[in-house]
């Protein structure tokens, strides 16, 4: 398997990577120009975010700035929104519904590393798949980790680390974020 192979597998893989560093440059230069737009440049935006985004819904929009490591791993739904500062480190598929919110400095971490000492100091790293649902708000500066699935309808507040699974319809906070109540 190639380093790539490994990376989209969840395997420990090779970040060095020749392939997978051009990879990144390339999502990075991208981003560079998406970021540098004006509020009125509605066209290049779009443009711009299905050049990065491995699919992209009518509707799709993220206020500058934003970042991601390759962009072809994310996948977004129709109407999706994200507000300033967003983070996706998408070393693994983000799948993002429709009508998903996302408040300013919301993160979303595919990437992870060995708990190993050993392991990690050589270097290698790993992912696991990020799914939110159709109609998730996430508030602002939640954190949602490696191998999560965000269920339909369900609420996350401001400032949570989500680090399990979240049922559908239900408000989630807290950190570790834990259920507060049904929705």
């Amino acid at each position: 398997m190639t380093e790539k192979e490994k990376m989209l597998a969840g395997e420990l893989y090779k970040a060095w990577d020749q392939e997978l560093v051009l990879e990144r440059k390339r999502a990075s230069q991208l981003l560079y120009t998406y970021n540098l737009t004006k509020e009125t440049d509605d066209y290049p935006r779009e443009q711009l975010l299905s050049d990065i985004f491995g699919s992209a819904g009518k509707g799709a929009y993220i206020e500058p700035s934003f970042q991601c490591d390759y962009g072809y791993n994310i996948h977004v739904g129709e109407n999706f929104f994200a507000n300033y500062n967003c983070v996706m480190l998408d070393v693994c598929k983000i799948n993002i519904g429709h009508r998903v919110l996302m408040g300013p400095g919301v993160h979303l971490y595919t990437a992870t590393h060995p708990l190993d000492k050993e392991v990690r100091a050589s270097g290698l790293e790993s992912g696991k798949p990020i799914t939110i649902e159709d109609d998730v708000w996430i508030g602002g500066s939640a954190v949602i980790n490696p191998g999560v699935t965000i269920g339909e309808g369900a609420v996350i507040g401001s400032g949570a680390v989500v680090t399990k699974d979240i049922p559908a319809g239900v408000f989630a906070g807290g950190n570790p974020a834990k259920i507060i109540k049904e929705l």
